[in-house]
């Protein structure tokens, strides 16, 4: 072998392993960053998992306070923390990015910046208003002048203004967010007994809050873990509640049998969530569950959150789903059905009347099989999934 052949050769290599380094290198997130005023404090780095707390690295700090972790990536928004002893940073890293952080102990819970990282910006924020919730539960708490009652009365108060705060500026305003999954999940300790902030468990309107979250999870994060585990937590919160047995219960509605027994189906030309023109007739060849709901009405999410089971267990078997939203207010529809998969559109005229009059509650159900007939209508459907299995 000649010197410039093996010159070639030796460069080659060299250059495999050098793309092999970077494209390894972009494959990880780092979390970087200075905690002054810790000197020989051993800074853990942890990952929030959904089984708990794990520690993934740690290192004793120096005078400079430095410190670098890094980690694989994920397809999903990931929950780390840093901390030394009862300090604690909340990190949300999203695939391969870098988070640098400066903070001064022995206060970096709340003495910190994390620097170019609008999420944990958001999730600092959060943090230190559940850090301040806490301290002025606790001091209710210890105040000699309450009574049980009269105590657990205002940490109630107080609870549900944070609540209130936390879902309209926090949660509902942007819940595929990580921060948004990071608040469900906090929680209080008064007189060393924790509880959480947002209990699906034992709050209807909880059960909500966790599943706009699921929802949005559900559309920008498929399969992820993290969205199963959101979604199965607002099923069994949904389950508690018993808020699925009006949906269950027989559906008594006063419908002319003429216009809704078998027969073709009667089209319904109405424009789609995304500005485009939909026709009922044009999904023959799949079995169809046509749906007539108002967004804006109680139980609308838990509603949602079980169509959305039905969906993602039978569409890729040829179920299809045509809802008609009956809300008085269009645009509220459109931020509803943003993250929804399958088709959404809106009545703003007589073209349902067919279908509807002279029915006066949603929602209503009709099942439509693969050649265009309707085979069944409301007061004919009892078990919903066992028709939808029967068609397919």
């Amino acid at each position: 072998m000649n010197k410039t052949i093996r010159h070639q050769l030796l460069l080659g290599a060299v250059l495999t392993a050098m793309l092999g380094l970077g494209s390894c290198n972009s494959e990880k997130y780092h979390v970087n960053g200075t905690i002054l005023n810790a000197k020989d404090s051993v800074l853990y780095f942890e990952h929030n998992g959904l089984d708990g707390f794990t520690a993934l690295d740690s290192i004793k700090l120096d005078e400079t306070g430095s410190f670098s972790f890094e980690g694989a990536r994920a397809d999903n928004p990931e929950f780390y923390r840093l901390r030394i002893a009862g300090q604690i940073i909340n990190i949300a890293i999203d695939s391969t990015e870098t988070v640098d952080v400066k903070a001064s102990y022995p206060m970096m819970a709340t003495d910190y910046v994390t620097k170019g990282s609008y999420e944990n910006e958001k999730i600092k924020e959060l943090a230190i208003k559940q850090i301040n919730l806490q301290a002025r539960c606790q001091a209710l708490a210890d105040n000699p002048a309450f009574g049980v009652d009269s105590t657990r009365a205002a940490i109630k108060t107080l609870v549900d203004a944070y609540k209130d705060d936390v879902k309209r500026n926090y949660i509902f305003k942007e819940p595929m967010k990580a921060y948004a999954y990071f608040a469900l999940f906090q929680f209080i300790t008064v007189n060393n007994q924790s509880s959480l902030i947002f209990n699906p468990r034992e709050s209807a309107d909880d059960v909500k809050v966790f599943g706009a979250v699921a929802t949005s999870w559900d559309a920008y994060y498929p399969d992820s873990e993290r969205g199963k585990n959101l979604h199965n937590i607002a099923i069994e919160g949904m389950k508690d509640q018993r808020i699925l047995r009006a949906q269950q219960a027989p559906i008594e509605l006063n419908i002319d049998p003429s216009k809704v027994g078998e027969a073709g189906v009667i089209d319904l030309p109405l424009m789609d969530n995304k500005g485009h023109l939909r026709h009922l007739t044009d999904l023959k060849g799949q079995v169809v569950l046509l749906n007539f709901h108002v967004f804006d009405s109680e139980g609308s999410t838990e509603f949602i959150m079980a169509l959305r089971e039905l969906y993602n267990k039978y569409h890729a078997r040829g179920l299809e789903i045509y809802q008609v939203s009956l809300d008085p207010n269009e645009h509220f529809w459109k931020t509803q059905t943003a993250a929804l998969p399958w088709i959404c559109v809106y009545e703003n005229g007589s073209t349902s009347e067919a279908y509807l009059a002279p029915v006066d509650t949603a929602p209503v159900f009709y099942l439509i099989d693969r050649e265009n007939n309707i085979v069944r209508n409301p007061a004919q459907i009892n078990d919903l999934e066992a028709e939808i299995q029967r068609l397919l």
